[in-house]
């Protein structure tokens, strides 16, 4: 198993009632050259979370960042004019939550959680993940 020391948190910088599924972003990418989605992992507008690229391999979500972390998308990051806007449902910051502290259980190397802002100029995902998850860390 690779060694994971990073969760980087993304929006799939879509429209929050716009269907989008795994296998939607699954298409994007492919048609992009990758091998599969991007993402581990993939939170629906429910809080539903989905399994996206297998976490043993290495992601395609943060140049430079891939081979050590783990990619969790949000469905949503775009108002209704199309501008980045934290969209996350009540359901999905709670699913978010949920989602890093079981991670944060099952890879105890992971020393950061990161924002794609913060390691590449994107406004994704749209909120300042390292303030709102940073302290998980220190809580485990």
């Amino acid at each position: 198993m690779r060694k994971i020391d990073t969760l980087v948190i993304h929006t799939s910088a879509t429209f929050p009632e716009q269907r989008v599924t795994v296998e939607t972003i699954r298409q994007w990418h492919l048609a992009r050259g990758f091998e599969d989605i991007g993402y581990h992992f993939v939170v629906y507008t429910d809080g539903s979370i989905h399994a996206g690229r297998p976490a043993e391999k290495t992601g395609a979500h943060t140049l430079h960042w891939n081979s050590r972390s783990l990619g969790i998308c949000y469905i949503g990051g775009l108002d209704e004019q199309g501008r980045p806007s934290d969209t996350r449902t009540p359901q999905q910051r709670k699913a978010l939550r949920e989602l890093i502290a079981d991670l944060l259980r099952t890879y105890p190397d992971i020393r950061h959680i990161y924002g794609h802002c913060d390691l590449a100029p994107k406004a994704c995902p749209c909120f300042n993940a390292r303030e709102e998850y940073g302290g998980m860390i220190s809580l485990r």
